[in-house]
């Protein structure tokens, strides 16, 4: 398999995320998202965990399902949150007895069952220097280029963050839609030293319903682009304000690559065919076709 941080050092790399389904109906979507997309030969996929001996489970499963049944690089998510010391160390290793070598550490968000403590660990750092110790691993960090909602102002973070990579491999961004937040944080970064690569995570705007979500999910759509949206929205209806998000996103993913980025991390959220149209559009990959019928296959089924 293999290591992110030796795919980076070769080039440019185009990464997809995904989460782990829930239920049979979102195994069944996830598959056929996977199958649309491996033809574009992604550099590596990663997979999220939020936390729980069950989301555990479901990121361990599809990661391990990744590895054996394509021809795709995965990278697992991992949060402190809710987790001893001992947990994380016993999952990291069952990680690497799975053959999975990429991993995304997280702090992660607070746990919502209240019967969870907040973990032993309590920041990302902690979690690189576990992973660290138990050896074997390429490491990647999340960045956010406004900066991480916790943190007291700018500066603080930006420290913050370039300590956290001094351990790390690579970051990954939270999505944005300004290029100057991107080109800002690898600035903020480089003035303090830090050089390692940073991909920018790009998540398309393609309904007028989701514009609110955004926010909620950590960056909000700036009003130049949510008029933009309005006005496909006036022409042509709903499938007009999925193209304007389509070439929005292509506009953005365009501007970061030309100011150097190592390449693109795409949100999928678990669907593929506005990842599948960006790539057509910015040239990376075929042109997309309809998706088949998802095959039976054991991607993401428990072990």
């Amino acid at each position: 398999m293999a290591r992110i941080s030796d795919l980076l050092a070769g080039g440019r790399t185009y990464s997809f995320e995904f989460f782990p389904p829930k239920d049979e109906a979102e195994r069944a979507t996830l598959v056929r998202t996977l199958r649309d997309l491996e033809p574009l030969a992604p550099s590596f996929v990663s997979v999220t965990y939020r936390g729980g001996r069950e989301s555990r489970q479901r990121t361990y499963d599809l990661v391990t399902g990744i590895l054996r049944t394509t021809t795709i690089t995965p990278m697992a998510h991992l949060v402190c949150v809710a987790h001893t010391r001992l947990e994380l160390a016993e999952i990291l290793l069952s990680l690497r007895q799975g053959g999975i070598e990429n991993l995304m550490a997280l702090g992660g968000d607070p746990p919502t069952d209240p019967a969870a403590g907040p973990g032993e660990l309590l920041h990302a750092m902690e979690l690189v220097e576990l992973a660290r110790a138990i050896g074997g691993f390429s490491i990647g960090v999340a960045a956010h280029p406004a900066g991480h909602p916790l943190s007291p102002d700018m500066a603080s973070d930006r420290r913050w963050l370039a300590a956290k990579m001094a351990l790390a491999d690579f970051a990954v961004t939270q999505f944005f839609f300004e290029p100057g937040e991107y080109s800002g944080l690898v600035e903020d970064l480089a003035a303090l030293d830090e050089h390692k690569p940073v991909l920018p995570g790009i998540m398309p705007v393609t309904s007028l319903r989701s514009v609110p979500r955004m926010a909620q999910m950590g960056a909000a759509v700036p009003a130049w682009m949510v008029e933009r949206l309005e006005a496909a929205d006036a022409a042509g209806g709903d499938e007009a304000v999925r193209k304007e998000g389509i070439e929005l996103a292509c506009e953005l993913c365009r501007a970061v690559l030309d100011t150097g980025a190592p390449g693109l991390h795409f949100y999928t959220l678990n669907r593929s065919t506005a990842t599948r149209e960006i790539y057509s559009s910015l040239g990376l990959g075929p042109a997309p076709a309809p998706s088949a019928a998802a095959p039976g296959g054991a991607i993401g089924a428990a072990q």
